[in-house]
């Protein structure tokens, strides 16, 4: 059983829509051949404005034109993640930052910044909140209107993030190097659908962020549909509400479901552990959430107001 919280969720929320079992006398349709996205990737995704971020008690103003990724396997030129924020600090002579990269977990770990250990940042978009956040921060990308801040966290709790991190890469392995899924759930407003062992495969969806062949977490709803067990619509968005940077897809709707009002889908994936808002989550859409190889993925229908 799934436990849905109802809560006050911000404007950057995926939102997807989904049938595909008889509830209460509906009738589903099989899933309709998925036609590929109509609008591509739109210019101007690259961060110009001044950014701002918190380190300890410190604040620093950088300027993101400036920085430049140590993730090149993951990001195209221009694009970069919120630890590229503190290497850039680091050569600026801001901060002194230890690191090293940790092929095991495929994460840049912080050893240290200003002699200190045990770091760990929160991170959020226009429109967003600080919230609990257990996702590698070499992978979440920087945009316009970032919240960013990094502070110091038991250190205990930055073993548990990392185990995660640890069977991750080893299930990947496990698979050949396929990302496979053991899990991928769909609560929606007339039923609930499990997938086990769902073979996800990229996409290219952001290829103006994005290098070539990384997989985000909207590729598992795009694989669901090339495997003929969902249909799906998508569409582009500039801002939503409150959110006025966003430049992002949505899922618009999944079969015969289709966004309306403030009902819809949100997500989360990641390791059991740290399910819900415990760390997994985080209003990070699902076209840039790059995925390694996640024990689960949710999608969960919610209603606003």
């Amino acid at each position: 059983n799934i436990l849905i919280l109802v809560i006050a969720v911000s404007s950057l929320l995926l939102v997807i829509y989904v049938d595909n079992s008889r509830v209460g006398g509906f009738e589903p349709q099989p899933p309709t051949e998925t036609p590929p996205p109509t609008e591509t990737p739109r210019e101007g995704t690259v961060a110009t404005l001044s950014g701002s971020v918190r380190v300890g008690d410190r604040e620093f103003t950088f300027d993101p034109t400036e920085v430049e990724t140590v993730r090149p396997d993951l990001f195209n030129p221009g694009f970069f993640s919120m630890f590229d924020v503190l290497v850039h600090l680091d050569k600026k002579g801001m901060i002194d930052l230890a690191h090293h990269f940790d092929e095991s977990m495929n994460i840049n770990v912080v050893d240290s910044i200003d002699g200190e250990p045990h770091w760990w940042y929160r991170a959020h978009y226009s429109g967003g909140w600080r919230e609990r956040n257990v996702f590698r921060m070499d992978h979440y990308p920087w945009k316009d209107g970032t919240y960013l801040e990094f502070f110091r966290t038991d250190p205990s709790h930055l073993t548990e993030i990392y185990s995660t991190y640890k069977d991750e890469v080893t299930r990947r392995k496990n698979n050949a190097g396929r990302l496979i899924v053991p899990s991928v759930i769909i609560t929606g407003r007339t039923f609930t659908k499990e997938f086990e062992n769902v073979e996800v495969t990229p996409h290219n969806l952001r290829s103006d962020v994005l290098k070539e062949n990384v997989t985000t977490a909207i590729d598992v709803i795009l694989s669901l549909g090339d495997q003929g067990l969902i249909s799906y619509e998508l569409k582009w968005y500039e801002s939503i509400g409150s959110a006025s940077i966003v430049k992002s897809y949505w899922v618009e709707a999944i079969n015969q479901d289709k966004a309306y009002g403030a009902c819809g889908f949100v997500y989360e994936a990641g390791s059991l552990e740290f399910r819900g808002f415990t760390g997994n989550h985080i209003h990070l859409p699902t076209d840039v959430r790059i995925l390694n190889s996640p024990e689960y993925v949710l999608f969960f229908w919610i209603c606003l107001g």
